[in-house]
């Protein structure tokens, strides 16, 4: 075969790869946006109605650009969900040149607290950074992890960056398991360790995904984390296969969680959950079941 007709056979070739991918990706963008919202909405309304609690939700197609809520403006305790605002504001402190991953944080028994976490049975006087610190609070939702961090960057400085990205409704009242600690004595009684809506962790979830909440590679490596996050209990419980940063939380009476899932088109769900009346700390309690009927319904519309 001479170079000429090596050259057209190449770029013929090239050309056919070029079409059928571009007409997969339209084909892609159709299915994405062809999503029956109207029957998502129905099929989640019809989960939440008998549930003994109060239940709110976010779902946002990125790509396509719709979104559903219901309580989507509505008040609800976060529990370790806003642990994602304070993960955000330590990347934007590095960000800033005012903070380093790699500064050191020493664990002193007066640092320690209860719940969650591998710290608390560390010996003390272990010395971390603020990176191992970001990861634990992320991934395992460490709560002596949790309070070195906001011990370093203070509780306000996390509403000072939640304000910047138009998010005022999203506050950290205290350190965990410290209530003496509050900035927001009233709030901090009435919703815990912080407070947001469905719509804006939903919106925080989105800025995230599109590299605007720090930077693209602050946000990057956010997403890393948050990808690597334990706990699988809640709406990924009936999702496998699917890239799925995301941060739950959860006391008593309340579970929630963030999500964005990586399906046709990058979808962020958040779903809030207070004032259950099942209390019980076990896998199958009604909030939890709920939660992940949620997941899977959100996911296999999708699908």
């Amino acid at each position: 075969m001479s170079i000429r007709r090596t050259v057209r056979f190449a770029l013929g070739t090239a050309l056919v790869v070029f079409i059928a991918t571009t007409r997969r990706a339209e084909a892609q963008n159709t299915r994405a946006v062809s999503v029956d919202t109207s029957a998502l909405r129905s099929a989640l309304q019809r989960d939440i109605q008998p549930h003994r609690g109060v239940v709110g939700y976010t779902v946002r197609d990125l790509d396509a650009g719709w979104q559903i809520s219901e309580r989507g403006d509505e008040k609800f305790p976060t529990a370790s969900l806003i642990k994602v605002p304070i993960l955000v504001t330590v990347f934007d402190l590095v960000e800033k040149g005012r903070l380093s991953l790699d500064d050191k944080l020493t664990v002193l028994p007066i640092d320690v607290v209860p719940g969650a976490g591998i710290l608390q049975h560390l010996h003390a006087g272990i010395t971390i950074t603020v990176r191992d610190a970001a990861w634990l609070m992320t991934t395992i939702s460490d709560n002596t992890a949790t309070n070195l961090l906001l011990d370093r960057i203070i509780i306000r400085r996390v509403w000072e960056k939640m304000d910047s990205l138009a998010l005022p409704a999203t506050r950290v009242h205290s350190k965990s398991f410290l209530r003496s600690s509050s900035v927001a004595m009233d709030s901090s009684v009435k919703y815990g360790l912080g407070v947001t809506t469905p719509n804006e962790m939903a919106q925080l979830f989105a800025l995230l995904a599109n590299g605007r909440a720090v930077s693209p590679q602050a946000d990057s490596a956010m997403r890393d984390m948050l990808a690597a996050n334990e706990d699988a209990q809640l709406l990924q419980r009936r999702v496998s296969g699917v890239r799925a940063p995301h941060k739950t939380g959860a006391t008593d009476s309340v579970r929630t969680e963030c999500t964005l899932w990586y399906l046709r088109s990058r979808v962020v769900a958040c779903v809030m959950t207070r004032d259950n009346a099942d209390t019980r700390w076990v896998l199958d309690s009604e909030p939890q079941v709920l939660m992940a009927r949620l997941g899977e319904l959100i996911v296999s519309a999708f699908k």
